[in-house]
């Protein structure tokens, strides 16, 4: 067992104290486990990791099945490896056999948000509030301990887009991991190149006044004012919905993506990009 303050062995004669009493104060997390478990070994050290990243979030309980048989049968532990988790002196959650760092983590982030966790959580309020520079440090701070966190990267890039930073954007969207996330990232990117294409092409050098005006509406987006670059673009694409065979609707949806998905503002600028384009 690694040796840690956040981890400690149980039996059936500290169990009240350790895990139900303590649990009042946080939440603990009980491995039953044995030596002759092969799984056993496989979970345990990802346990113990989680447990020591989490910084005391939670307690990691070890309980060895076969020497405390009465807390196997009490707890109604019929497969090892076993995890619990309890709170307020109940069993909240659990999960039976070996399963990966990933799972795990999410059980543990539903039961206890590491500051990982919570510096996610900041930095999404802080996108919401326009808090652009703020939101980055909070999501760095998340991507600390998870480099690969899929929502992270994207509040990363989504902060990053609005405050003209095009280059460290299009680094982690060009590169950005599978999974859900994934379509908001391909929604963001031309939004990105085209900010990044405006800093090589002065706006003086625009050839008409749609040009102009959508070399406006980037910078609008690289300071920040979403709403101001929004409708900007709307009146680019009421004038040509096909403007740059498509680029202008393409940073459409990306100034879209950068939104609080949830505000009528939103949901209005959606509508209105329906209507010109359909």
């Amino acid at each position: 067992m690694m040796s840690s303050k956040f981890i400690i062995e149980v039996t059936e004669a500290d169990f009240q104290y350790e895990v139900l009493a303590y649990s009042n104060t946080k939440p603990v997390v009980v491995d039953f486990w044995a030596e002759w478990c092969q799984p056993c070994h496989m979970l345990s050290p990802i346990l113990e990791k989680l447990a020591n990243e989490a910084n005391g979030t939670f307690r990691l309980a070890k309980v060895n099945a076969d020497e405390n048989p009465n807390l196997t049968m009490q707890f109604n532990v019929r497969g090892l490896p076993t995890v619990k988790a309890f709170n307020k002196g109940q069993v909240v959650a659990e999960f039976v056999g070996a399963q990966t760092e990933g799972k795990v983590r999410e059980f543990l982030r539903k039961l206890a948000p590491s500051a990982a966790d919570l510096a996610l959580v900041k930095g999404h309020s802080l996108l919401k509030l326009h808090n652009w520079e703020t939101a980055a440090d909070s999501f760095q701070k998340a991507l600390k301990t998870d480099p690969d966190d899929r929502a992270a990267l994207l509040g990363l890039a989504k902060s990053l887009i609005a405050q003209g930073d095009s280059s460290k954007a299009l680094a982690i969207l060009r590169e950005f991991p599978a999974g859900k996330e994934l379509k908001a990232a391909e929604n963001l990117l031309p939004l990105a190149q085209s900010m990044a294409g405006l800093m090589n092409t002065p706006a003086s050098n625009a050839e008409d006044d749609l040009s102009a005006a959508f070399n406006r509406s980037i910078q609008l987006v690289g300071r920040g004012n979403l709403p101001a670059a929004a409708d900007g673009l709307l009146d680019i694409l009421r004038d040509d919905k096909n403007f740059r065979d498509g680029e202008a609707h393409m940073v459409m949806v990306g100034v879209l993506e950068m939104m609080d998905q949830d505000s009528g503002e939103t949901r209005r600028y959606r509508g209105e990009l329906g209507s010109v384009i359909f």
